[in-house]
């Protein structure tokens, strides 16, 4: 087997690694303590808008405890907005379940007639089936015991990750009276010329498909500040930058959130939690990094 071509530090060689290349450390027990209990390769992570890679040195006045804020900042950010997420998978279900109803049949989710295409329909199924019979929840094993295991959409709708879920919606039929246009109905939003308007399946779908993967950062402990997430949903007029960033960064999945917020009472509460915690890490982070515009607060 090939040998890996570069040197393994111990936690001491990989502290004196990083002052040696210019970082500036006030205390070098906390910078011990963060190798062990963090790592060095996540660090890295909030290191790089002050490292030069040309001459492999750190910018002048760059300090540990910036660095340590920064992560700080960061899981604190992680948190919120995973909480948030809950709220807005939790009535996303709900919604769902209540508007495929509209049908009449608890078992709608067998019905490829209420599905554009088929295949990606048989797909889904197939996820579907599996999820539920890894299921261990009592309500699954009560409809196998008492109902010939035929499982009732306001059930099954409660054991899709969040993933199924998303590609469930986006393979709905669109027009009047149909699931989708009963689902939409729930996220209205107020156009530019001060209307109300149901969202298109193309931005609804965007915006899930969006906060499946904000989610599944966020439950994997990865870095969100300064992160680029190849994802773009479509961004309400009244939201859009005028000169957007190329690189897709967090503030436009935080715009998505809102467009799916469980109601306008609880993106408040978000709002004011997230200004607050930008308000309190202001003298270490740049809202840049995060893909936020000098006008944030207003679209918020």
């Amino acid at each position: 087997m090939q040998s890996y071509p570069k040197t393994i530090l111990t936690i001491p060689q990989q502290a004196q690694a990083i002052i040696d290349a210019g970082m500036q450390v006030s205390d070098h027990h906390l910078l011990l303590d963060a190798l062990t209990s963090i790592g060095y390769y996540r660090l890295r992570g909030y290191c790089f808008p002050f490292y030069n890679n040309i001459t492999k040195t750190y910018l002048p006045d760059t300090t540990f405890d910036n660095i340590i804020q920064t992560y700080r900042f960061d899981r604190e950010l992680t948190q919120l907005i995973f909480s948030f997420l809950s709220k807005i998978e939790v009535a996303l279900r709900a919604r769902l379940s209540n508007a495929l109803l509209v049908y009449n049949d608890a078992l709608v989710l067998e019905d490829s007639s209420k599905f554009k295409d088929k295949e990606i329909f048989w797909r889904n199924m197939g996820t579907i089936a599996s999820e539920i019979a890894r299921s261990s929840d009592i309500f699954i094993k009560h409809h196998f015991n008492n109902h010939n295991g035929e499982i009732p959409v306001w059930a099954a709708v409660e054991i899709m990750s969040f993933g199924t879920l998303s590609k469930v919606i986006k393979n709905l039929l669109t027009g009047p009276n149909s699931a989708f246009d009963v689902l939409a109905a729930q996220y209205t939003y107020q156009t530019i010329n001060g209307q109300m308007a149901k969202p298109s399946m193309r931005a609804f779908s965007s915006w899930t498909h969006s906060l499946v993967i904000l989610r599944n950062i966020c439950a994997h402990n990865s870095r969100l500040y300064n992160r680029i997430i190849n994802v773009r949903p479509i961004i309400l007029s009244s939201d859009r930058i005028s000169a957007p960033s190329p690189y897709p960064k967090i503030y436009q999945l935080i715009l998505t959130m809102k467009y799916l917020s469980p109601s306008v009472t609880t993106w408040h509460s978000f709002a004011a939690s997230y200004q607050e915690l930008i308000t309190k890490y202001s003298t270490t982070i740049n809202i840049a990094a995060l893909g936020m515009p000098p006008d944030w607060t207003q679209h918020l």
